[in-house]
């Protein structure tokens, strides 16, 4: 089988597993860019799709609909592969957890250079409109689940480049925004120079020693912590967490890990919560039509 023919059978078989997961074009297409060789062209991508409409004819509008973005957005749909590319989660032999959070760091700055969208929702295909769509469910879920209020503050591990600082600005007390990544770092003090009740800090990642205990009544994780996974910090940052919120706070965890396996990472939520005095409240929901991120909830008891 030539090279040609094995990745179009590898997208073929991706995109089978997409449309049997249900998910949508945007994410189809951020699975796509990270998934198949950058050799093949999203021309031939799109091809792909649609010579599989014969035999998926139910889903017909679905890869006519993966086609006509590889076709439109080509441009993008590349600079969403060179982002991905910039972040390695294969750890070198013998890396520290220092240099591990190094390696991202610098990864996250490559990427926010070529797409500051992109780098933070590889789904946005590096448009802000999509970008912000995404950033208002979101915040609509945070408000529902009573995490939002103006006399709350609220840390956000990983903040990236302060689209929910800038999203969540005049629903919170104060909003504090920490990451890795210094270039990030500069995105999101520009994207929110006018919101008062923001603030962002460069982190190490190991910790959260810059804060005092019970400093925060809920904290946000959203896509941090399969990166605290992969570099050892992931119990750490649990312990953390408990540490820094006051009684009755919440901590909701947006993608857990990228290990595709709800289950592995439902069972390490629940025994971190039950090690640290938390209660699990909602466990591994899916409540986002324009993302396919896995949602945890977590409660620190009133007596902790």
């Amino acid at each position: 089988m030539t090279l040609a023919r094995q990745t179009g059978a590898i997208a073929m078989r991706l995109l089978e597993d997409y449309m049997a997961d249900g998910l949508s074009v945007d994410n189809a297409l951020a699975g796509l860019a990270v998934c198949v060789d950058k050799t093949t062209s999203a021309a031939q991508l799109a091809d792909v799709a649609l010579d599989m409409r014969t035999s998926h004819v139910p889903r017909r509008s679905w890869l006519e609909g993966i086609a006509t973005m590889l076709r439109d957005k080509a441009d993008a749909f590349d600079a969403v592969r060179r982002v991905a590319a910039c972040v390695s989660h294969d750890p070198a032999n013998g890396e520290t957890t220092a240099m591990t959070v190094e390696r991202l760091a610098g990864g996250f700055d490559r990427a926010a250079a070529i797409s500051p969208a992109a780098s933070v929702q590889l789904s946005s295909l590096g448009d802000e409109d999509r970008l912000s769509a995404t950033t208002g469910e979101i915040a609509l879920w945070l408000e529902r689940q009573g995490m939002l209020g103006t006399h709350k503050r609220i840390l956000d591990i990983g903040c990236g480049i302060g689209r929910l600082e800038h999203a969540l600005g005049a629903m919170a007390g104060r909003i504090v925004g920490i990451d890795i990544s210094p270039r990030m770092i500069a995105i999101a003090r520009r994207r929110c120079a006018g919101v008062a009740n923001v603030e962002f800090r460069l982190t190490s990642g190991l910790d959260l020693g810059d804060f005092a205990d019970q400093s925060f009544d809920g904290v946000l994780a959203l896509d941090s912590f399969p990166y605290l996974v992969l570099a050892g910090v992931a119990e750490r940052h649990f312990g953390e967490i408990a540490r820094v919120l006051r009684p009755g706070g919440m901590a909701a965890i947006l993608n857990y890990s990228y290990r595709a396996s709800p289950d592995i990472d439902s069972r390490d939520i629940n025994r971190l919560a039950h090690a640290f005095g938390m209660d699990v409240l909602v466990d591994g929901e899916m409540p986002f039509g324009s993302w396919d991120g896995t949602v945890f909830l977590i409660r620190v008891g009133s007596g902790t």
